[in-house]
């Protein structure tokens, strides 16, 4: 039988880590090494970087789940956060385990747009629209990604006849809807996009594959 202090180790919480999409911001965590640690319930606490006191996440207050949902206690963007976890079991708590500082806005990924297409006769229309967060406007409307970074749409074109691997990027820019134009008819075509952030150097993920035979 393991001593107080012994399970108090065994159950730490391992791997505090900050996970964020499009500000959608979970905080994650392994269970201790002792096999009864599966059993722990999770307390989380969450601060802003420089202040003194923790706040109690009350929806992660003894929890089987190894996962809590941030998105609200981070909605400062620019500010820098820390997460924390320690875990119950057999009235034994441990202690804490502390995340490493995370950023929103630095650190969130952002999400691939929504692309839809359109063909015409020798070409294909592209409407794109950029990933929303998950704030919203007094109004009660959604702020996109795009109120928080100058981001590019950038778009591909991958024709099914000559190679389905080959991307060709045909257009990078803000606009919403663009035209690729000089296309040839009977060919099937498929288009996928990208979020670029200039000023992070830093990409979405390919949008899913929208296709059509012109």
């Amino acid at each position: 039988v393991l001593g107080n202090q012994d399970l108090q180790d065994s159950i730490k919480p391992q791997k505090v880590e900050f996970h964020s999409l499009n500000f959608n911001t979970t905080l994650h965590w392994q269970p201790g090494w002792a096999r009864e640690a599966r059993d722990a319930l999770y307390f989380v606490q969450y601060k802003v970087y420089g202040q003194s006191t923790w706040q109690n996440k009350d929806d992660c207050w003894g929890i089987p789940s190894r996962v809590c949902d941030l998105t609200h206690e981070t909605s400062d963007v620019q500010e820098p956060y820390y997460g924390r976890v320690r875990a119950t079991l057999a009235g034994v708590s441990s202690n804490w385990s502390l995340s490493s500082r995370f950023t929103p806005w630095r650190e969130t990924m952002i999400g691939p747009p929504m692309v839809t297409v359109v063909h015409g006769n020798k070409s294909i229309t592209v409407k794109l629209q950029a990933p929303r967060s998950p704030y919203k406007r007094k109004r009660g409307s959604t702020i996109t990604m795009t109120n928080y970074y100058d981001l590019l749409y950038q778009v591909f074109i991958i024709n099914n006849l000559v190679d389905e691997q080959h991307r060709a990027l045909v257009y990078e820019g803000k606009e919403k809807v663009i035209e690729i134009q000089d296309l040839r008819p009977g060919v099937s075509y498929c288009v996928v996009a990208k979020m670029y952030v200039p000023m992070l150097d830093r990409s979405s993920a390919y949008s899913s594959r929208q296709c059509t035979v012109l």
